[in-house]
Order: C-alpha cells, then structure tokens, then sequence
C-alpha cells in the first residue's frame, strides 16, 4: 500500500476513532487520557501532563480539578518546588483506568476477533512501529525545548 493509500485510510481511522470518541466521551474521555498518563508516567506537575498529552494547560487544569474533586486524582506538594504540585491518581484513578482499559481492550478484540492470531500480532507489530516513527517525525519535535515527552500510550 502506497502512501497515499495509507494516508485515506488513516484518515478514514482519525473519523472513526473520533465517532467512536464523541460516543464515549459521556463516559470520560477525557478521565482516561489524563488517568493513564498519571498511572505511566508517575507523579507530575499540570504543565508536564499538558506537555506530555499535547493538551492546553487551561485544559488539562480544568479536567484535573473535577478528577481531584471526584477523588480520582491526588494533589502533593512538589518537594523540589514547594510553589507546584504533585498530581497523582489515587486508588479510585487507578481502579477506573483498568476498567478504562479493560473496555477498550475488549472493543479492540471484538474488532480483531476474525483476524488470524499471526495478522493480529503482525497488525500490532506494525501498528506500534508506525506509531514510534510517526511520533519521532512529527510529534515530538513540538514538544518545548528541552522537555522529554513520557512514554508512549499502552499498546494494546
């Protein structure tokens, strides 16, 4: 597949995971992105997780006071900068993104469920490959300068 085949069907994927986005975003959406990078990465301030998601500080501020207030997230004070915080998912973050994962898993399987156990593993094989290179071209040369991005989404 050429490139520019690539290229429609990737953008045919951007539609459907943004339907598939818009259908759970009752469910937290937002909740999972920040959730599961707190449970990656560790302990972090606001403008490292805005950093690390891509997201608009104001944005990533907002959704971390309704995870504080909903008990999902816990806010330390920064032992190295006493003037930040910490932020961390609490027992309740951590139990809500296995069940996060927990759905989005099954919808993957339920999605790959007549595919041969070789062209899953091989799909996945590919899948995190393009996900690596694209995001060495394209997505980390955005981030600030001198800012290490944290480690890639789970695979699933």
């Amino acid at each position: 597949m050429e490139s520019a085949a690539v290229g429609d069907e990737m953008a045919r994927l951007m539609r459907l995971v943004g339907a598939w986005k818009q259908r759970v975003r009752d469910e937290g959406w937002g909740d999972r992105l920040l959730l599961g990078r707190l449970t990656e990465g560790g302990p972090r301030r606001a403008t490292d997780l805005a950093a690390d998601t891509l997201l608009d500080l104001s944005t990533v501020s907002r959704q971390i006071r309704s995870l504080v207030e909903r008990g999902l997230v816990e806010r330390r004070p920064d032992p190295e900068d006493g003037r930040g915080a910490l932020l961390s998912p609490t027992g309740q973050g951590l139990a809500a993104v296995e069940r996060y994962r927990a759905q989005r898993d099954q919808k993957l399987a339920d999605a790959l469920a007549s595919w041969p156990s070789r062209d899953r593993r091989e799909f996945g094989r590919l899948l995190a490959r393009f996900n690596d290179d694209f995001g060495e071209l394209h997505v980390r040369p955005v981030c600030a300068p001198g800012h290490q991005q944290g480690p890639a989404a789970p695979r699933p």
